[in-house]
Formats: structure tokens, sequence, C-alpha cells
């Protein structure tokens, strides 16, 4: 079964704020701009139920179209979506709610809402067939590759040829809940010390790498001791290589000249500085996330200086002095970070794939000449996808005669870690999908 949070509110009312949100991403709009338009009430149990949809939303599709010959109105295919994705079940598992419950506060729902009243009899119609039929209509349905497996067909077909023998634990991977990581702050505690503050609330845990600390389960952040007052962060092992990548086990950074381009909303600016002292210039292209990495830094006790800009447009805001080390967390298509964000495998284009391959050679290019000599890049994409790690890796060293690769882990699967080398130092994994590459200037 799905973990929903305990409400009073009626089943009724989470399925229609669910269907909404549902029906705005079938639109293109992600559901971390939209959920937070959900009132505050509905909101915990609504994002649980949309992120149950969008792991089942290949398979609700399918049925649809197999119950209604002719698509209905879009607020009650969201509808039908919804209800259609919460009637199944992972394997091993239950569904959510007693189907028999489901279907009846569904038909309440279509009710309930003006766009979807009219078709509350289709609703009730749909949902009954399907109950009476579900072992034929899942057998049907599961004949499309996007209703067995929950991802477009590009996306499938992306991992098989990236993938060959991981493809499908990549996929099946995908619709799992993704674990729950802390970063310690070392400049105000230690993992040892936090650990058993964690202990003391009553949260499990254990270590994770070298800063980190994995919850036995999901916490909300006011229940973690002393997070308002910096003494931890929420962000995923993959996430926290990059510090020990960029700075290579060394601590002396004092004076050294740093840039994180890309770097809202700052998880990696924070880190960097809680390892090391150093005049850091962080970058983000959006006023709005650049707000947000100023906020943690206040509330981590960290200092950088926070510029809005395009990291590509250097003459707009270098000035002109060589930086030591740059991180370069590229825009990416986020494939390695699906199970955090299950609505992004419903979002992304194949052909969205070029445009960011541009964008990322772009910036690598950019940023390339402002690096001193012997100085290190480290380029990082929250992606699985080869075109977006070793891929533009290999064409840029091609580019740059004065570039060499440095220690890195590559690719990282998500549910799986790093593949090879020094960093896969964790066999229990969990870490999210990630590419690394060190790429080291020479001194000629």
């Amino acid at each position: 079964m799905t973990t929903v949070p305990a409400s009073s509110v009626p089943l009724s009312r989470l399925l229609l704020a669910t269907a909404a949100c549902v029906a705005d991403v079938a639109r293109g709009q992600s559901l971390s701009e939209r959920l937070p338009q959900v009132e505050a009430a509905l909101r915990p149990g609504t994002q649980a139920l949309t992120f149950y949809v969008m792991r089942h939303w290949g398979m609700a599709r399918a049925l649809e179209r197999l119950l209604v010959p002719k698509a209905p109105a879009p607020p009650v295919r969201a509808l039908l979506h919804t209800t259609l994705a919460l009637l199944q079940a992972p394997a091993g598992a239950a569904p959510p709610y007693p189907v028999h419950t489901l279907v009846s506060q569904a038909v309440e729902a279509a009710k309930a809402s003006k766009p979807t009243r009219f078709a509350a009899g289709l609703v009730n119609a749909c949902l009954r067939r399907y109950v009476q039929h579900s072992a034929a209509l899942q057998a049907q349905a599961l004949q499309d590759d996007e209703a067995r497996w929950n991802h477009p067909g590009w996306w499938i077909r992306r991992l098989q040829a990236d993938h060959p023998q991981r493809w499908e634990r990549l996929l099946e991977g995908a619709n799992l809940a993704a674990p729950m990581v802390l970063r310690v702050n070392r400049r105000r505690t230690d993992v040892p010390t936090y650990l058993a503050l964690l202990a003391d609330a009553g949260l499990g845990a254990q270590p994770w790498g070298r800063d980190g600390v994995l919850l036995d389960k999901p916490a909300r952040v006011d229940d973690l001791p002393r997070f308002a007052d910096g003494w931890c962060s929420v962000q995923d092992g993959s996430a926290q290589l990059a510090a020990d990548i960029l700075l290579h086990g060394r601590t002396d950074g004092s004076e050294r000249r740093l840039l994180d381009a890309c770097a809202a909303p700052g998880g990696k600016t924070a880190h960097l500085l809680e390892r090391c002292d150093a005049d850091l210039l962080a970058l983000d292209v959006d006023a709005r996330r650049a707000e947000r990495i100023a906020q943690n830094l206040q509330r981590l006790g960290l200092s950088a200086r926070v510029s809005v800009a395009d990291a590509a447009d250097t003459a707009r805001w270098w000035d002109g002095r060589p930086f030591d080390a740059i991180l370069l967390d590229a825009p990416c298509s986020a494939s390695g970070i699906v199970r955090r964000h299950p609505d992004v495998r419903w979002l992304r284009r194949e052909s969205d794939l070029e445009q960011l391959a541009s964008t990322q050679a772009r910036l690598l290019d950019a940023l390339w000449p402002l690096l001193a000599p012997g100085g290190v890049l480290v380029y990082a994409t929250c992606s699985v996808f080869v075109c977006e790690g070793e891929a533009a890796v290999q064409a840029f060293l091609r580019r740059h005669s004065n570039a060499q690769r440095g220690v890195a882990p590559g690719v990282i699967l998500p549910g799986e870690g790093p593949l090879s080398g020094e960093f896969n130092d964790n066999p229990r994994s969990g870490y999210d999908g990630f590419f690394y590459a060190r790429l080291e200037k020479s001194h000629a």
C-alpha cells in the first residue's frame, strides 16, 4: 500500500485535488510548480496520491482508452486516470484503498465538481466495468509498453540502448519511492552527534558517506532536530558526491576561488562551504531560484556571493579573474531523479534531449576558459542518459586538447550507486541517478 498521510478530509476531495494536478501535468505543468498551489489541508494527501498516479499513469491511460471509445473532456479524463491508477497495485502489495470505497468516492467526486458532474454516470460505468473485467483489461493493456513499464515509449527505448543490461531494473526502480538522505553541516556538528539527536527524536538513521545520514523512513523537515538552526540539509547521496569530487579530499580551500554555475537551490554550494573556506560565486539564471540559494546559506550560517546570470554569458558577469575550481551541474532531463519527481518522465519529450545537449556543450565551452591552469571543472547532470553524460564529455575532450579526465564515478544508476571506482563505498546503494566527470586543465 502507498503511504497517505492521515487526514480527516473526505477521499472524494482528495481525488478531485489529485485529478486537478494530473490534468495540469497533462498540460505540461510540473508538480513542483503545481503542488504548492493545493490547499494546505489537502496538500500532503494530494502529493502522495499524485505521485502514485504518476507511477501508474501509463497503465491508467491505456485502460481509459479501452474503457472509453471517445476521449472524454480533460477534467473527466483526469479523474478516470486518477482512479484507475489508484486501483493498480505494485507487485506484492495491495492498492491504497479498498476497491469499492475508491469507486464510490470517485463517483462522489465527479458529482461534487461542476466540470465533471455531467459525466458522473460515465465515471461510474467505466470504473464498475473495470472492476468486473480487470484481469482481461489489464492483460490487454499490458500489450502496450507504456502501460507495462509506466514510462513513455521513447524513454524505454533510450534506456534499452544506453543500459542494455539494466534497463528493466531502472524502469522498475523508477516506480519506487526514493530514500531520504540528510547532509550534516560539519561546521555545526558531526555525523555521530546528529545520529544521536535523531535517535532521541525517535528517528532511526544510519551513516551515509562522509557527511550523510540515511533515515529509516522519510520525515518532515520540521521534525528534524535543529534543522532550523542549520545543523542539516536534505540532499541525496549522489548530490553529496559533488564536493568530494571537486575538492578531491582537499580542505585547504582558503582564498581559493570557486564557481558554482547553475547553483540553485544551493545544496552543492552549501556543501562546498561546509567543507572548505573559499571565495565562492554561485550563479543561477532564475532570480527566484537564486533567492533560494541565499535563504539556504543563511539558515546554514554560510556566506557566498550569489548572482543572477546566465553562466554561459560570461561577458556579463565574469570579472576576468580565473577560478581554481568550477562546478557545473548542468540543466538536463532529470532522468536520474524520476523516483523523486515521477512526473518528469511524462513532461519530457525526446526532442528535449538535443536542446539540452546543446545547452550543456555551450556551458562547458563558455566556462572552460575561466578556469586557471591546473584547475578542475566538475561536470554533473542528474541524468542516466548517455547523451547527457559520457557522450557530452567525450565530445568536450575532442574540442579541448588541454583537458584530461580525473577521478570521478562517471554514471551513477538510481538504486545501484556508482558502478566502479573509489566512490563506490555504499553497497546498500539508494543513490539517485547522476553523472560526474572531473576535467583537469593542463598547465601548458
